[in-house]
């Protein structure tokens, strides 16, 4: 086993950290910088990896990088990426606004390469977390434990690890090898044998599910997919420039600030902006493919609404599904080989923030206007959450469009602290911050 100290630790290397790596570089390029460590439990820096489909697109502009709103004339902005791979006229030549989803994944790994102080270090699966206190009870650091048994100690943790996966119960007592999340569905597919004609059902009514339905048709070219949703029919996001305005930064003091009731107007508005909802080039795509599928009698492609799949289980060598009508209540058997999930991810705090939550003996989970996680007692130490923190900081908060000036904000919250130091409280929570609940493991 093998113990170190390190000022700062960013678990998780995805846009929220590689954003704060940035961050302390060019804010804080001395003792901080050179002190901090950023651990991935990948071999590498890839962005939604399971979903890096050949012709998928962002949905963020290329100016909302890990820099830009904070920094332009940084070296770390997309436009110096595109610049350095030698792709910046041909970028500027395609007119569009929103790369390419490969792009952006090239961008954070070139980002990644490019760190000259901040260390990263890949195949770093953390297990847990815990609080260390001194003689008198003060919260001093994080001891953070590894899979291989290492440890290491820290003043300052960053928490950006996304939320975790989404399996609804009806689909859990069926074996892996039939059912596949989005987040692995190109490492998943590319296991499977091609020319196999596979019945296959996809959940869900989003960007992700709607994308699988489409990609799974020109990587098992003999299947035959069903798209299965609760909804009535597949939706295009709401983005309007009015309502984009709520992804600024500068939309988060207001929403921070505002009253419960207000905050959930908001989230409920918004949510067409962000969830369940398709971008339009694909849903144009999909429907004209549908057409396609009636006009030649095919009748390959099969789109099932309103439904709810109410069970499923492995019957010899196929999969049933149990779909539900919402309209009437009749239930049909949907048999298939392979199901695909487009169900996203638990909206609750990840086990890992919950786990560090029980060992501070925290009932809920709250943090203030610079993502800091509020602890009882006197604490030299700090942990902060990234991209976890809808409630209270707005439905940008796990978008791209937060990331650059959200690690400007939380470097110099640990700049500030640093400055000060001594023990401090940080067990109020301020009037306006939501409490979340931590639910029993």
């Amino acid at each position: 086993m093998k113990h170190r100290d390190v000022e700062l630790l960013a678990i998780g290397a995805g846009p929220a950290n590689l954003a704060l790596a940035v961050a302390l570089e060019e804010l804080a390029p001395g003792g901080l910088a050179t002190g901090s460590l950023v651990i991935e439990q990948a071999g590498t820096v890839a962005w939604q990896p399971g979903m890096l489909l050949p012709e998928a697109q962002s949905q963020v502009s290329f100016l909302k990088d890990l820099v830009t709103l904070r920094n332009p004339c940084s070296r770390f902005s997309f436009v110096n990426y595109l610049h350095a791979v030698g792709r910046l006229s041909e970028f500027i030549n395609v007119g569009s606004l929103w790369p390419y989803r490969i792009e952006i994944s090239d961008y954070l790994a070139w980002v990644a390469d490019s760190l000259s102080r901040v260390r990263l270090e890949y195949n770093r699966r953390c297990t847990a977390v815990e609080p260390l206190r001194d003689a008198e009870g003060a919260l001093t650091g994080w001891l953070t434990r590894l899979a291989d048994g290492s440890t290491i100690r820290s003043r300052y943790l960053v928490m950006g690890i996304g939320r975790d996966v989404h399996v609804p119960e009806a689909f859990a007592a069926l074996p892996a090898r039939r059912v596949v999340h989005s987040t692995r569905y190109v490492q998943r597919i590319a296991e499977l044998p091609k020319g196999v004609p596979y019945r296959v059902a996809v959940i869900g009514g989003g960007q992700s599910a709607a994308e699988m339905f489409d990609a799974v048709q020109r990587d098992l070219p003999g299947c035959q997919p069903t798209l299965v949703m609760r909804s009535i029919g597949l939706k295009t996001y709401e983005n309007s420039k009015f309502t984009n305005e709520l992804y600024f930064p500068s939309a988060v003091d207001a929403f921070f600030g505002a009253r419960q009731e207000a905050r959930r107007q908001i989230l409920d508005e918004m949510h067409i902006t962000n969830y369940s909802g398709l971008n339009p080039a694909t849903l144009d795509k999909l429907y004209h493919a549908l057409y396609l599928d009636r006009l030649t009698g095919k009748g390959r492609l099969r789109v099932v609404t309103m439904h709810d799949v109410t069970s499923a289980r492995e019957d010899s060598d196929e999969v049933v599904l149990e779909l539900t009508d919402r309209r009437t209540g009749e239930t049909e058997e949907l048999r298939c080989d392979l199901v695909l999930l487009g169900t996203g991810f638990v909206r609750a705090m990840p086990g890992l923030v919950r786990g560090l939550a029980g060992a501070l003996g925290l009932e809920d989970v709250s943090v203030n206007r610079t993502y800091r996680l509020a602890v009882p007692g006197p604490a030299t130490a700090a942990c902060y959450l990234q991209g976890v923190n809808e409630a209270t900081h707005g439905i940008a908060d796990s978008l791209l469009s937060m990331q650059a000036v959200r690690a400007w904000e939380i470097t110099a919250d640990i700049l500030a602290d640093r400055a000060e130091g001594g023990p401090r409280s940080l067990a109020a929570v301020p009037s306006q911050a939501v409490a979340v609940p931590v639910p029993a493991n």
